[in-house]
């Protein structure tokens, strides 16, 4: 059921109108997400797309309420209890280490097979090589913990990896070697000088 037949009747507060055509745009494609060809695709994919126009939905809401603050709280709050917007997502998007989850679904520990949170919840650059660009199964997210997408946003399946991400990723990939380095266990750096020099000395 379309948003404008659910509000009906229903009293909608002072400034919706500004945003209803964004509004009807998203509500549109969600509609085509959902019913796009499923051909060709594996069963996982197929609500990638709906989770993409989600974020995006939500996020322009978040923008105007706490980045831009246009928005009245009043029609925020109308928003979250017509189920426009989603308050728990945009909840968690305030909180540190939060502010690009991509989905609800990526931090639940049930969810996954080992009790951990997705991989896209880990950064880029610190990543085994062939986990690098491999999105959440569930959500066709790749990264949304380091902000490396466009505009600062989640990197998703289908998002263009172009050579400023891959300096980018590289950059924090050597970041975090030269940090282990410097956190390494002195006793066992002693260890493994001590092991060299009687190496050195035996020859």
């Amino acid at each position: 059921m379309s948003f404008r037949r659910r509000l009906k009747g229903k009293k909608i507060p002072e400034g919706f109108d500004a945003i209803e055509p964004a509004i009807e745009e998203f509500e549109q494609q969600m509609r085509d997400a959902v019913s796009e060809e499923h051909e060709g695709k594996r069963k996982n994919e197929l609500g990638w797309r709906i989770h993409r126009v989600h974020w995006e939905k939500n996020r322009f809401l978040f923008d105007l309420m706490y980045k831009r603050k246009v928005m009245k709280r009043e029609l925020y709050d109308w928003l979250v209890r017509e189920k426009i917007a989603d308050g728990n997502l945009i909840s968690k998007w305030r909180k540190p280490g939060y502010e690009n989850l991509c989905s609800l679904l990526s931090i639940q520990k049930s969810a996954t097979n080992f009790g951990t949170t997705s991989l896209c919840r880990v950064p880029m650059g610190s990543r085994a090589p062939q986990q690098r660009l491999t999105p959440n199964v569930r959500t066709g997210c790749i990264s949304c913990c380091s902000g490396d997408g466009i505009m600062g946003g989640p990197i998703w399946w289908n998002t263009p990896i172009t050579e400023e991400v891959e300096a980018k990723v590289n950059k924090k990939r050597k970041a975090n070697e030269a940090q282990e380095e410097d956190e390494e266990d002195p006793a066992v750096a002693a260890r493994i000088a001590a092991l060299r020099k009687e190496m050195a000395a035996g020859k």
